[in-house]
């Protein structure tokens, strides 16, 4: 679920490390970006998740304490509860994760239900919306990685303890099981590949991040199942705008 987009998350950071936000009402500290090892920020962290909103100059945080979205240009922030959430520690999975849809909307996943959150972009309400799986309804089913494809216009996301895709109508109604040529185990975080010219005949692809493996998922040409390879997420790490741009 990480974000690609370095400049506006530093320069939200940087907005932050002035204490733009220091006199806001919310009882925790704002999250500081946690670094990869090129010591390029992005959200595969244990303690947070975030991403970022160019369209609205703000920035999505999902923590243990919930979420949280950061106004870089009013230098305000604001807590978002979510109603009923349910999750289990780190300890025992991957920590839910979050994403932007295509309407700027903040979709938050459970890790043990499968169930989504999703927050209004404007009005910031929040809906909640059960999933109807069509396999796996005897499994405690939650997702530990989502993101946004505008190549599918669908969601997509991964259960971490069975290492299952997911692909999520934009509605947010269902969940379809994508099958795979091998499971994606311990899958931590989604991102959709960049497509280069050997791709621009099959369908886009995604690429899943475990603490010491990742994964690139090619789909079959009608998508409905995908070969699992073991590579590097390094070269997907920038997500497409989720407007499709």
């Amino acid at each position: 679920m990480w974000n690609g987009n370095a400049v506006a998350v530093r320069a939200f950071f940087l907005a932050v490390s002035i204490g733009s936000i220091g006199g806001c009402d919310v009882g925790v500290a704002p999250p500081q970006a946690p670094k990869a090892a090129s010591g390029a920020p992005y959200s595969e962290s244990p303690d947070v998740r975030y991403q970022v909103d160019p369209v609205r100059n703000r920035v999505w945080f999902l923590s243990q304490d919930g979420v949280f979205v950061h106004d870089v240009g009013t230098r305000q922030k604001v807590a978002v509860p979510l109603p009923d959430w349910l999750w289990v520690g780190a300890d025992y999975s991957c920590l839910p994760d979050l994403a932007l849809g295509p309407n700027g909307e903040a979709v938050v996943t459970s890790n043990i239900l499968p169930t989504l959150w999703r927050i209004d972009p404007e009005t910031l309400a929040v809906s909640v919306h059960p999933l109807v799986l069509d396999a796996d309804t005897d499994k405690d089913v939650g997702f530990s990685g989502l993101v946004y494809s505008s190549a599918h216009h669908a969601f997509f996301a991964v259960s971490e303890p069975h290492g299952s895709l997911w692909k999520i109508d934009s509605l947010l109604t269902k969940a379809g099981k994508i099958t795979l040529s091998a499971p994606i185990l311990n899958a931590c975080g989604l991102t959709v590949q960049t497509r280069g010219a050997q791709r621009k005949l099959r369908p886009a692809g995604l690429c899943a991040r475990g603490p010491q493996v990742d994964w690139t998922i090619d789909f079959s040409l009608d998508q409905r199942s995908a070969h699992v390879r073991a590579a590097s997420c390094a070269e997907h790490l920038v997500q497409p705008d989720p407007r499709g741009e």
